[in-house]
């Protein structure tokens, strides 16, 4: 998805963009993941201004791209399970507040009006307008098929489209010319010459960054997430418990769980949301997928007698401070970042690729970059680096 905003804010701003991928489109972590479009979950500062800016221009791309990508400006809600509980969820929205995201408090008695299937007895939670969703998968697919049509209606532009897609080829190296600086990539096919390349490889940018011979640190955060079979609106929102918020800032590698339940358009209820750091591991966990399930039957009853048709689990590019990098590298002229973004990479591309097109240009990003510096974890190159082409 990161990829995709990438190449659809460079071309609208007039680039030639080549996407090359290992796979299919949205076969990695976008492909695995439940489309949130959050700013709930986000503390005061640099993430949640790129959060306010994405949730701004997902609305406008929502606009422009087809009804397909199940955009669904449907608001989240956040629970507490104490007093305790609502008074930190208090607090923390206050905050949030004054840096420009909408939430409004719910009593007790006024949760059952805004998901009537909630349990009862809950002390009363946050209600954030602005969190909304999207199909992944479809979401990707679309916005480069968009970008591909940028410039169609200028004549010049017909015998050159201003994206190309080079799919199922993986990137085994970097060009550099004498002076250094970055000339394109190596594939197994052969090279594909650019003055520019950003890295938007997902959980794979350390190891697209170590091909380039410098140090950006991302490492796979392993989740699973439950399919229900399509049901009514039972979920019409997405709901989860306050101490998700703490799970996602985290560091710890060990496993975490918290209730995360959403309805979604198409009628399944997606159920979350675990952490873990356990590399690549792909193998099914029956002790996630319980904690998981009882989670959800917990804020949500009515869901114990519903069917799981599917699991499935997929990898968050983790960085240590929990903050992408995004934008130019300086170790390495004319190699730029675009990855990192954990579990919010969905909600967070719109920003991320028009910063990004403005780096590419010369443009002033819209946001300050300056806290996604990808240097920040290692101001001198690995080693030699890429073979100069």
């Amino acid at each position: 998805m990161v990829g995709a905003a990438c190449a659809y804010y460079a071309a609208q701003a007039g680039l030639t963009v080549t996407v090359i991928d290992r796979g299919p489109v949205a076969g990695g972590t976008t492909g695995t993941g439940e489309g949130n479009l959050l700013v709930s979950d986000k503390e005061p500062g640099p993430e949640l201004e790129l959060a306010l800016l994405s949730v701004q221009l997902w609305h406008e791309l929502a606009a422009s791209l087809p009804s397909a990508i199940e955009y669904e400006a449907k608001g989240g809600l956040v629970v507490a399970s104490s007093d305790d509980g609502l008074r930190a969820l208090r607090g923390f929205a206050a905050r949030q507040g004054e840096v420009g995201v909408t939430a409004h408090e719910v009593p007790a008695d006024g949760l059952g009006e805004l998901e009537p299937h909630l349990s009862p007895g809950l002390p009363g939670g946050i209600h954030y307008p602005q969190d909304a969703q999207v199909q992944p998968a479809l979401a990707a697919a679309h916005l480069l098929k968009a970008a591909a049509s940028q410039g169609r209606n200028q004549p010049r532009s017909r015998s050159r489209p201003r994206l190309r897609l080079r799919l199922g080829e993986e990137v085994t190296g970097l060009l550099t010319g004498a002076d250094g600086a970055v000339r394109g990539v190596r594939t197994a096919t052969g090279e594909v010459r650019a003055p520019y390349v950003v890295n938007a490889a997902g959980t794979w940018g350390g190891d697209l960054a170590k091909l380039a011979g410098v140090e950006l640190p991302v490492l796979p955060r392993r989740g699973f997430v439950l399919v229900t079979e399509p049901l009514p609106r039972v979920v019409r929102r997405k709901v989860y418990a306050a101490d998700y918020v703490a799970d996602v800032a985290s560091g710890s590698a060990a496993l975490q769980t918290s209730a995360v339940v959403e309805g979604t358009a198409a009628g399944p209820v997606l159920i979350g949301s675990s952490r873990e750091r356990v590399g690549f591991d792909r193998s099914l966990s029956t002790e996630v997928l319980r904690r998981l399930a009882l989670g959800a039957t917990a804020l949500f009853p009515v869901l114990a007698g519903v069917r799981v048709m599917r699991t499935y689990t997929g990898f968050r590019p983790y960085l240590p401070d929990h903050l992408p990098a995004i934008g130019p590298d300086p170790r390495l002229p004319g190699l730029l970042h675009a990855c990192g973004h954990e579990g919010a990479g969905v909600g967070l591309a719109p920003a991320t690729g028009l910063a990004i097109a403005r780096c590419l240009t010369g443009g002033e990003p819209p946001v300050d970059i300056a806290p996604f510096a990808p240097a920040r974890f290692g101001p001198e190159p690995l080693g030699p680096g890429p073979r100069a082409a």
